[in-house]
C-alpha cells in the first residue's frame, strides 16, 4: 500500500517548508547520484551516521547531515511521498519554525535509537526516514480518523481506496515493530539493510509530540485568551 493523498485539509496551502525539504533532499540526491560509485560511497561513508563513530564521539555531525542523504532513488521517492501526504497537516498545526524544530527532532531520535541497537556497527545509516516517522506519528494522534487514499496493487490490477490514518499508520507501525525485533537476530538479506529502530524511535517521538500539540489545542480551543 502507498499513501498518495489525505482527506485532511489545513492551512492554507502546500506547506512551505514540507515543500522546502522535498527540494532539498531531492538536490541532494542529484548530487549523489552525479557522482562515482567510489565517490558515493565516500559521501555515504562521510555525511551518514556510523554508530560505532558516534558512540565514540567522532563526526557527530553526521546526527544531522545523514537525515538528508539516501540509497537510492526508490529510497527517496518513498520517503518524499510520505512527507508530501503527511506533512502539511502537521506543519499547519505547529507553523514553519516548530515543523522545523520537529522534523530535525525526530531525524535525531531516529539515530539515537538506531546507535543504541547497533552500537558496535561501522556500516553508515542515512535517510530521511526517522524525522518522517515523527512526522507519521504526530499525524496519527492528532488525525486518526483522516481518511488516507491509498494505492493497493493486487497482482497486475491496481486500485485506490480510503482507509483511516489509524488503520494505514497502525500497520505501518506495527510492521516497523515486528521487523526491528526481528532484526535483534542473526542478520540475513531479510532483516539487514533498513534502519527499523530509526523508524521506530522516530514514530515514538513523533507520538508523544501529538499528545502534546493535540493537548495545547484542545486548550486553545477552549480558552484562546
Amino acid at each position: 500500500m502507498f499513501p498518495i493523498g489525505d482527506d485532511e485539509v489545513r492551512g492554507a496551502g502546500p506547506g512551505l517548508v514540507t515543500i522546502g525539504l522535498i527540494v532539498i533532499n531531492t538536490l541532494i540526491f542529484l548530487y549523489e547520484a552525479s557522482l562515482s560509485a567510489n565517490a558515493q560511497n565516500q559521501f555515504i561513508t562521510q555525511y551518514g551516521v556510523i554508530p560505532a563513530e558516534i558512540v565514540n564521539g567522532q563526526d557527530l555531525y553526521t546526527l544531522l547531515t545523514s537525515m538528508f542523504l539516501h540509497g537510492g532513488w526508490l529510497h527517496l521517492i518513498g520517503n518524499m511521498l510520505f512527507l508530501w501526504v503527511f506533512g502539511d497537516n502537521i506543519e499547519a498545526v505547529l507553523g514553519h519554525i516548530g515543523y522545523l524544530v520537529f522534523y530535525l527532532a525526530g531525524g535525531l531520535a531516529a539515530s539515537t535509537a538506531h546507535i543504541l541497537f547497533n552500537t558496535g556497527s561501522d556500516i553508515p545509516s542515512v535517510g530521511a526516514s526517522g524525522a518522517i516517522a515523527a512526522i507519521l506519528g504526530a499525524y496519527l494522534v492528532m488525525f486518526p480518523k483522516s481518511r488516507i487514499k491509498v494505492l493497493v496493487f493486487l497482482g497486475y490490477r491496481a486500485g485506490v481506496t480510503r482507509v483511516t490514518a489509524l488503520v494505514f499508520l497502525g500497520i505501518w507501525a506495527v510492521t516497523q515493530l515486528f521487523n526491528g525485533i526481528a532484526s535483534l537476530g542473526t542478520p540475513t538479506a531479510q532483516t539487514s539493510g533498513v534502519a527499523f529502530w530509526a523508524h521506530i524511535g522516530g514514530f515514538v517521538l513523533g507520538l508523544a509530540g501529538g499528545i502534546v500539540f493535540r493537548s495545547s489545542s484542545i486548550r486553545l480551543a477552549r480558552d484562546p485568551n
